[in-house]
């Protein structure tokens, strides 16, 4: 009898966008649907988030991180074969981070990543992000994470909840980003 390979996969929210939030509820179905044990990470008490703040910004990342480090402390990442992280927002780089310091080997999903995700070096990613994303300079982000090689899904006229105006587009945004995530996290041992 062959030994079954553990697969476990960390959701990371955004500040606002949480694990019932649709990228996050159905990425994760995915997950345990491709056979990973789930566990989330949950913020509290974060500021809202202002791009023309950077100390609000910082403030907000070092909590994330803080957060992170606590909730993920009791895990063993040795036990897995396959580690995967799916982010949202501030949560792209808080996993981002937390992956590098700590030397885990991990897939990662980013959606609508901020710019400070992609400062960790990370090679192992796919991103979906809207190209009226508010939070981020959507054509730099975009530049930089195709130059770490980084797969990077692009939705005009959307938000960074990666929606628009119609609902029936909104539908069919998600079908997409869940099919390419699907493909993602089915591609073993990139």
């Amino acid at each position: 009898m062959s030994e079954v390979k553990k697969k476990l996969a960390v959701i990371v929210p955004g500040m606002g966008y949480h694990k019932d939030k649709p990228l996050l509820y159905y990425a994760a179905k995915l997950a345990a649907a491709k056979g990973y044990e789930r566990v989330w990470v949950e913020f509290h008490d974060l500021p809202m988030f202002d791009k023309k703040n950077p100390a609000l910004i910082q403030k907000a990342g070092e909590m994330t991180t803080e957060q992170t480090e606590e909730q993920l402390a009791a895990l063993d990442f040795d036990k897995y074969e396959n580690v995967l992280f799916i982010g949202k927002s501030i949560g792209t780089a808080t996993m981002a981070k937390y992956i590098a310091d700590h030397g885990i080997t991990a897939k990662q999903v980013w959606y609508t990543p901020v710019e400070q995700t992609a400062s960790f070096g990370t090679r192992d990613a796919v991103a979906f992000i809207g190209d009226a994303d508010p939070c981020s300079d959507v054509p730099s982000l975009i530049k930089t994470m195709e130059g770490m090689g980084i797969s990077v899904h692009s939705y005009p006229d959307c938000n960074h909840s990666l929606e628009c105006e119609d609902v029936d587009r909104n539908l069919e945004i998600l079908r997409d980003v869940m099919q390419k995530t699907e493909s993602y996290i089915s591609l073993e041992g990139k």
